[in-house]
């Protein structure tokens, strides 16, 4: 197994697209995070803005996340595109350990990567926050991993990426094609709480934002109004931890039959 990880983190590391989607992971998380937070002040909604400043300075995750389901996607699917991965069953020919060791490989770099952009927008969001007026004597929350509910969404947003990582992983094992492993995460990720605003059935528009993976996994950098929201939020990142837990065993399951 070692040997195998060590196999597909040289191969991850040396990729040459592979240090930009990285860099663009924590770059666009960053960059969207301080986008967000600079375009809202506190007098611009007196005499108080519902709004959960914690949520707000990890908004960038929207749109960083593309770069985790693109760095997932080329470890998997990207050796079907440049037909790699006959190589790869050439120098390890134990098919489950070669996934298992992509998918240790993907996640960790994932939550290094994810660490770094969230507690980056953490920075960034409590530094401008403040100045624009969203203290604690004005009754927001301190942007303060000392503050349990922050710390929670901090930590889940890094666990998010993972999930959404191996969720992609599982995909592209399935599908063994890049693009089209980046486009059916971009209809599971964005989609689905899109089409949930259409739904003229109260009940299944619940549901569909409920277990939409998006949506319920996000969920978890709620730190108010918590009772309001479609899911808890230690329980929507479950549903999507599901998610990839199915994606990795289907895509497991096919890699392990199907010729190379």
């Amino acid at each position: 197994m070692l040997r195998a990880v060590h196999m597909e983190w040289t191969k991850l590391r040396t990729l040459p697209s592979m240090a930009w989607w990285l860099l663009g992971a924590v770059g666009l998380t960053l960059g969207l995070s301080t986008l967000v937070t600079l375009s809202l002040n506190v007098d611009h909604c007196l005499p108080h803005c519902d709004v959960d400043t914690a949520r707000l300075s990890l908004s960038g995750v929207y749109l960083g996340q593309l770069a985790v389901v693109a760095v997932a996607a080329l470890a998997v699917a990207g050796e079907y595109d440049t037909m790699m991965i006959r190589t790869t069953l050439g120098a390890a020919p134990r098919r489950l350990t070669v996934l298992a060791a992509k998918l240790a490989v993907v996640t960790t770099v994932v939550l290094g990567c994810g660490l770094l952009a969230v507690l980056g927008s953490l920075a960034a969001g409590r530094g401008i926050l403040l100045r624009h007026g969203f203290t604690a004597a004005n009754g927001y929350l301190p942007l303060s991993l000392a503050a349990e509910p922050v710390r929670r969404a901090n930590l889940g947003t890094v666990l998010y990426l993972a999930r959404v990582a191996a969720l992609s992983l599982g995909i592209g094992a399935a599908l063994r094609h890049t693009a089209g492993t980046v486009s059916t995460m971009i209809g599971l990720l964005y989609v689905l709480p899109i089409a949930a605003q259409f739904m003229s059935n109260p009940v299944w528009q619940a549901r569909l934002e409920r277990y939409s993976p998006m949506t319920a996994g996000l969920a978890i950098q709620a730190t108010r109004d918590l009772a309001q929201l479609p899911i808890r939020p230690w329980s929507g990142l479950g549903v999507l931890a599901g998610y990839a837990a199915a994606a990795v065993l289907v895509g497991a399951a096919l890699f392990r039959i199907r010729d190379a």
